[in-house]
């Protein structure tokens, strides 16, 4: 098993000196520096943060502040946690629910996702047609419409649950 390096001054073997730096996947023009961050506490999720805003800082980009949120997963997922203060004072808040990638991911003793979002689009949709149609169509129509316009949504906002 090989052992990191542990150079003091973060030289590389030409002697150039060199910053550390955190992986950072792109794709096109858009960099995504973290989506998620996980730690096993709040201070050392804190301390992450300000690893991130320093990197980030260094790299002439900075974290969006109105976007940033924090949720708790686990057994102690009831219990109120410390304000996270970043460098530059802003105080990220906690939440119970956070949207990613379409789905809702909800605080809770394991981890869950909640379907309510797309419950509620699949009948913003339904009763759109109901509304627009009434009883003048046929059972057919209605349901050729509800299968055609509402499941896809349904399924569209239930596509990571398989």
């Amino acid at each position: 098993m090989h052992q990191r390096d542990r150079r003091t001054d973060r030289q590389t073997d030409t002697g150039r000196q060199q910053r550390p730096r955190l992986h950072i996947a792109s794709r096109g023009k858009m960099f995504y520096c973290f989506n998620w961050l996980i730690s096993p506490s709040v201070v050392n999720l804190e301390n992450l943060i300000h690893l991130c805003e320093r990197e980030l800082n260094w790299s002439d980009m900075a974290i969006n502040y109105k976007k940033s949120c924090f949720l708790r997963i686990g057994p102690r997922y009831d219990i109120s946690s410390a304000k996270i203060i970043s460098l530059n004072g802003h105080v990220l808040p906690w939440t119970n629910v956070i949207r990613y990638l379409g789905i809702f991911i909800v605080q809770s003793r394991a981890f869950k996702c909640s379907i309510d979002e797309a419950k509620r689009s699949f009948y913003r949709a339904a009763n759109a047609i109901f509304g627009k149609i009434g009883r003048l169509a046929s059972e057919e129509v209605t349901l050729h419409l509800l299968k055609t316009k509402c499941i896809p949504i349904f399924y569209m906002d239930l596509r990571f649950f398989n």
